[in-house]
């Protein structure tokens, strides 16, 4: 394995270092920082920082990412339909800079609406909000550098990641209302950790191109709050008609109401080996409790 770069070390970032410095020593795993907080925290975990701004091209010179797997996991701008950080980072290396392989966080918003089908990586991308065209945005540019460099990619259509510190509680404890049921769409979700492993074989010599990632067993989002609510003891929140939801949910959230889709995974598991720890919401969402009795 080669050592680590990781662009954008948040929740994913951090899991994904614990994990490489549960299994091994003698990796090196590095960040790209801009505040002293950010610095300061990752270098309590072992990670090596190094200073920089992806919306600041002056502050991209010289980064260490030669001989590395960069994980480019950081948020596109919340406003537009480019992602002009990751443009910023692509213009910034230099050949004696090229990392060994890039992958992208990308996420399946990119497909939109799909009516619930089943759907696999050649479903064609029609995306529906800017915050999608901005990842998709993403997945093109790193094409058009990887044919131009010759630098090997691979972009991970993330669903929605659940874990531990990433469950709906407060909004739970606070009543917030969900979509009836009935009219709830499909959603996909991943838990973390087998995130974190789908990372990791995606820095393996085979990978290449683009997968879906997910747990391969899509429900709908009001079954993930009811599910949510039920491992940890609160009550189910109660139920809205779409168009009392129309008046109450934020545009966020009525986006991804607005999207059905269900995951086929078969190109990871099948060319990577992919076998999610947890396969559906129910396991994953045992292990969020046992982790969360520990804290």
């Amino acid at each position: 394995m080669q050592d680590i770069f990781i662009m954008g070390c948040g929740y994913l970032g951090q899991k994904l270092a614990e994990k490489v410095f549960s299994e091994t020593d003698e990796l090196e795993v590095m960040a790209l920082v801009r505040s002293s907080a950010s610095n300061q925290r990752l270098q309590q975990l072992g990670i090596i920082t190094v200073p920089g701004n992806l919306d600041s091209a002056g502050m991209l010179t010289e980064l260490p990412t030669d001989n590395t797997v960069l994980y480019y996991f950081a948020p596109p701008p919340a406003t537009g339909s480019q992602d002009t950080r990751l443009r910023a980072l692509l213009s910034a290396l230099k050949p004696k800079q090229y990392p060994d392989k890039i992958v992208l966080i990308s996420t399946t918003g990119v497909y939109g609406d799909c009516g619930g089908e089943w759907i696999d990586e050649q479903q064609p991308v029609k995306p529906q909000t800017e915050r999608a065209q901005r990842r998709l945005d993403a997945e093109t540019q790193l094409q058009a550098w990887q044919a131009q460099t010759g630098v090997p990619t691979v972009i991970l259509r993330v669903a929605g990641i659940y874990g531990a510190e990433r469950l709906p509680i407060e909004r739970l404890k606070a009543g917030t209302p969900v979509l009836a049921a009935a009219e709830s769409p499909y959603s996909n979700r991943i838990h973390i950790d087998d995130l974190v492993e789908a990372c990791l074989l995606a820095s393996e010599p085979d990978a290449e191109g683009i997968y879906n990632i997910s747990d391969g067993n899509p429900t709908t989002m009001t079954d993930y709050f009811f599910q949510v609510a039920d491992a940890l003891k609160i009550a189910r929140p109660p139920e809205i008609s779409w168009a009392e939801a129309q008046q109450q949910f934020s545009p966020e959230m009525l986006s991804y109401l607005s999207e059905s889709k269900r995951l086929k995974i078969d190109r990871i598991c099948k060319g990577l080996e992919f076998q999610p720890y947890y396969p559906n919401l129910k396991q994953g969402l045992q292990q969020c409790v046992k982790a969360l009795g520990k804290k």
